[in-house]
């Protein structure tokens, strides 16, 4: 995100806890637009310090993904809904773009339909309700609203909890997967696409993206859980095995129209979902990543 709109001119702040550590920031330190403010988003006087001269705030910290937020619920809300609303009052009228989740949508009644950005908001997890409490008092503010589909994709910082880069990594690791709610739907984007979703709704006309909610992500990219395992398989050297199991932790169920960007600001992801398994095999495969990444 910082790397692509330092491509594109900005002068890029970036104020981080380094809760997990600092090494994606490292390639950014010898850029001449850049500077790091270390510090928690929830301290008034850190988020006073990066502000100070700014344009505009692209607002990612959260504790991210529902299995974190249940570990740490306290912290989650603290972090996700009260710090960002405080946030939100430091930023003032300056130009605000925050990452929310397509998984505030839940369990939609009907997969048959997809879900725009008008409709129902249905969370079924501590993580989606601190994004929906958020959502209301930015939009009412006259801020932008990102809705991303589930990330994937190699990064600074890979993350193999994420479904696709978990099913490719495993599969091709070590040859088996177990998997439960195969056939609940889910959008996913690439982690570049989602940077550069931020970059578009940043570079647009304020009066086209102000108090606008825009799900990111592509239409022809929402697949159930066995459909990337097909993928996965279709795509490996080997014979990987299938484990179903039955549970009832994650009834999220949803499947997401991304026509409004695509019409409105002419988002075009340039990446697919096939497109990040090869990225995670292949990684693998030449050792980049071992198999001490999974836990293997």
């Amino acid at each position: 995100m910082s790397q692509k709109l330092l491509r594109s001119g900005h002068q890029v702040r970036v104020l981080d806890s380094l809760r997990f550590g600092g090494q994606a920031l490292l390639p950014l330190l010898a850029e001449p637009g850049f500077r790091f403010f270390p510090g928690d988003v929830r301290d008034p006087e850190a988020v006073a310090r990066a502000l100070d001269g700014v344009d505009a705030v692209v607002h990612l910290a959260a504790v991210v993904g529902d299995p974190n937020c249940a570990a740490e619920p306290e912290l989650a809300v603290a972090v996700n809904q009260e710090a960002s609303l405080a946030l939100l009052r430091a930023v003032g009228k300056r130009r605000m773009v925050f990452a929310s989740t397509c998984s505030n949508y839940g369990r939609m009644a009907d997969t048959s339909v997809l879900a725009t950005e008008e409709h129902e908001l249905r969370p079924v997890s501590l993580y989606a309700e601190t994004k929906v409490a958020v959502e209301r008092a930015l939009l009412e503010a006259g801020h932008t609203v990102l809705r991303f589909a589930t990330l994937y994709g190699l990064a600074a910082r890979t993350r193999f909890d994420l479904t696709v880069n978990q099913f490719a990594a495993e599969m091709q690791v070590l040859g088996k997967i177990t998997v439960f709610g195969e056939q609940f739907w889910r959008p996913y984007v690439h982690v570049q696409d989602a940077a550069a979703g931020i970059a578009l709704a940043l570079s647009s006309p304020r009066e086209k993206v102000a108090g606008e909610v825009f799900n990111v992500g592509a239409t022809t990219e929402n697949y159930r859980k066995q459909d990337i395992i097909e993928l996965v398989q279709q795509r490996l050297r080997r014979k990987a095995e299938v484990i179903r199991v039955a549970r009832n932790e994650d009834p999220r169920d949803y499947r997401v129209s991304f026509d409004k960007i695509a019409t409105r600001l002419g988002f075009k992801p340039e990446r697919t979902v096939a497109h990040g398994i090869d990225e995670v095999v292949s990684a693998f495969e030449s050792g980049i990543f071992r198999p001490s990444e999974i836990g293997a």
